[in-house]
Parts: structure tokens; sequence; C-alpha cells
């Protein structure tokens, strides 16, 4: 009775805590983006070299966009020409480095792990983005255009929210961000309420024989094991959190995020629609090793939190 207790307390703490964390980022992201324009965004993405892929990937970061956003958004910018490799980088870091992804990190692993999570995975996303482009890796997407997906975008209200007063951005914010929590919300809670099973009742041996620190293919096989658990970004913070209460590595925990975040099943098959086979097999091992240096490197520089 004891375990089921906690088990439960466990279940609607981090519930709570997901959703008030998901609502403030999302209508911060969402504010940030009024004052800052798509189309000069776009045009900045278009210059040449690796500053293009800097400024990609900082805009990947910035918008916490799902598949159905980032995918047409990919090609949006591969027809209005921005260069294939700036687009790699923010195809690469918009799952990556979603902030509701840093922000639940950070207030659930710690401020170290954050950052580094941070660094590690902006720097991958610049460097395999500008190299994949130097590979002539351009030839094998599709010739086709996406139609504009409506699945994460609000009521589709054309106003300019950049000339509204500050009172009215707010408003429009915390609607768009509840716009965003609601069709995710059932995934979230699947995932806290498989964190909440993990951490009452999955046997700490068993874990620390999977993916404990003593294991010396706990990464990689955290990367792995993440693909079917990321139904959504979100689900899989609350799974690691309680993971890395059984004993998991912060480094297998970091793999973990990346993996799902960047390998869903789903977010591969959108991509097969508009790259052909070779492209989709090195973004997957892009991401992969993207996993494995940023757990390897938490690893060996962090600390489990007290």
């Amino acid at each position: 009775m004891n375990t089921l207790i906690e088990t439960l307390q466990y279940f609607v703490l981090i519930t709570l805590e997901l959703i008030a964390l998901f609502m403030f980022i999302s209508a911060l992201v969402e504010i940030i983006l009024m004052y800052v324009p798509e189309e000069k965004i776009r045009k900045r993405l278009s210059g040449a070299g690796m500053f293009g892929n800097v400024i990609a990937a900082g805009f990947g970061a910035l918008t916490p966009f799902c598949a159905c956003s980032t995918i047409p958004m990919t090609v949006g910018f591969l027809n209005a020409g921005v260069s294939f490799g700036s687009t790699m980088s923010f195809l690469i870091a918009s799952p990556l480095l979603n902030p509701i992804i840093i922000g639940m990190l950070g207030a659930m692993v710690g401020i170290k792990a954050m950052v580094a999570y941070f660094v590690i995975a902006f720097l991958c996303s610049v460097i395999f983005g500008f190299v994949m482009e130097k590979m002539g890796m351009q030839k094998y997407v599709k010739n086709v255009r996406l139609k504009p997906s409506s699945c994460c975008s609000g009521s589709g209200n054309t106003v300019d929210k950049r000339t509204l007063p500050f009172k009215g951005k707010l408003k429009i914010a915390f609607a768009s961000a509840w716009d965003s929590l609601r069709p995710i919300m059932g995934y979230l809670l699947i995932g806290v309420a498989l964190g909440a099973g993990i951490y009452g009742y999955m046997p700490q041996d068993f874990v620390m024989n999977i993916a404990g620190p003593d294991n010396p293919f706990a990464i990689p096989v955290a990367a792995v094991l993440g693909i079917p658990l990321y139904i959504r970004a979100e689900t899989a913070i609350p799974i690691g959190v309680a993971l890395m209460g059984k004993g998991m590595s912060i480094g297998a925990v970091i793999a973990l995020v990346i993996g799902g975040a960047g390998m869903a099943i789903p977010e591969m098959t959108m991509l097969a629609s508009i790259f052909k086979k070779k492209l989709v097999a090195m973004i997957v091992l892009v991401i992969f090793l993207t996993a494995v240096v940023s757990g390897s490197v938490s690893y060996t520089h962090l600390t489990l939190p007290t």
C-alpha cells in the first residue's frame, strides 16, 4: 500500500510540474517569436557558410515544433532557397533542443545536465548540418511540396500579433500554449504513468544491469531504447527521471532523451516522404552519434544531483 501511495503521489506531482513548465515555456517562446519576424529569420538562414548553420540551429532551439510543423517548414526552407546545410541544422536542432525539453531537464535533472545537453546538441546540429552539405547529401531530397499542416497550429487567425498590446500578446501566448498542450496531454500522461510505474515497481537491479554505470554499452543501449519510449518528446523526461532514481547514469538518461526526441518512429516516417532512404539513414546515424557523444560527455563530467 505504501508503494502504491508513493507511486500515485509521484504521478500527481510530476504531472502538475510538467503541465506548469509546458505552459510557461510555450507561452514565453510564443511571445519571443512575436517580436522576431519569421521573414527576417528566413533571410538570415539563407546566409552562406557555417553562420547559416548556427542561425538555423538557434532558430530550431527557439521553436517548440512538433513533427507536423517541423517537416513542412523544412520543405519550405528548401523551396525558399535556404541552403541544404542550414536546413539540416534546423531539422536536427528543432526536436533535440525543444525549449520544453530544455526547461524540463533543467527543472527535473539539473542545470549542469541541461547546459551540457544544450551545448553538445547545438554544436552537433551545426557541425552535422555543415558536413552533410559538404558531402552532397542534398541530392537525396525528393522533389515534393508538402501542404501546410494544421495539427499543431492554432485557430488560423491572421491578425498581426506584433501590433497587439502586451496584454493581448500574453493572452494569445497562453491560449496558444494551451492549444499546443491539449493534443499531447494524453502522451504526457502516458509518460508520467510509465515513469511512476518505474519509480514504484521496477527492480533497481534490472535497471542497473541494462543501463547502470557499470555497463559499458549503457549509453548506446539507452539511445536505442528511447525510440519506442518517446511517443512525444515530453513523455521521456519523467521516464528518465524515474530511471535515474533506479540507478541509470545521467549520461544514459541524456542519450535516452536525444535518441527518442530525434529518432522517434513517426518523425522518421514523415522524413521518408520527403527524403530518400540514404538521407533518412544519415539523419538517424547523426542523431544516434549525437546521443552517444552527449551521453558520454555528460557521464564523464557530470555527477548525479543530490
